[in-house]
């Protein structure tokens, strides 16, 4: 935070007399607003962010999914998947969290906000992709970093580390083959050795 940016607490207050009661939780962390709303008001409140005096962030700089489902030691018992933006505010110099939980575990949906920032286009496929986060209203909702034929969300917590299926070239058939992987799941513990004069040590 510069020392032309606007104070957090007063963007704080400026925030929440902006969104009312469609704020769940603003709070102040490490001198940045952090706003928790419901995935209802998700849109609106965007909407109102965007353009509403004293808020008027322009920009949307990062927008990701996160899975809670191991949160705490597996001690949070909340919604699963959450959609954290962070926007910025040019003409302020503020900038602002904004987090929403998807309702249902079993079929994340949130509204997308791609209308209002377009950069948030790319950054909801993204969630999508690794997280299987459903963006409703997004024209463009498809895989973008996996391949097409790809199997699951890679980035949630229960994903397998060894992938479901696994790619090879067959020469047979000339072309590449999508088939049920063949490694075995192992752990691996590193053996250590040291020389009694290790790093000069004796």
């Amino acid at each position: 935070m510069t020392a032309f940016a606007v104070n957090p607490e007063t963007l704080a207050g400026v925030v929440s007399a902006a969104l009312g009661e469609k704020v769940k939780r603003i709070s102040i962390d490490l001198g940045e607003v952090k706003v928790l709303v419901s995935a209802s008001d998700y849109l609106d409140v965007a909407r109102v962010l965007h353009r509403a005096p004293g808020c008027q962030f322009e920009q949307l700089i990062d927008l990701c999914g996160v899975d809670y489902s191991e949160y705490g030691s597996g001690s949070y018992s909340g919604p699963r998947y959450c959609v954290v933006s962070h926007l910025l505010s040019v003409s302020l110099n503020q900038r602002l969290t904004l987090k929403v939980f998807a309702p249902d575990d079993d079929v994340p949906v949130v509204a997308s906000i791609a209308g209002i920032w377009n950069s948030a286009n790319w950054f909801e496929r993204e969630a999508f992709d690794l997280f299987g986060i459903v963006f409703e209203g997004h024209n463009d909702l498809r895989r973008i970093l996996t391949d097409y034929g790809f199997i699951g969300h890679p980035f949630r917590k229960d994903f397998p580390t060894s992938g479901h299926v696994e790619m090879r070239y067959d020469a047979e058939k000339k072309r590449v083959i999508y088939q049920p992987v063949s490694i075995e799941t192992r752990e691996i513990t590193p053996r250590i050795i040291r020389e009694d004069n290790y790093g000069g040590l004796h």
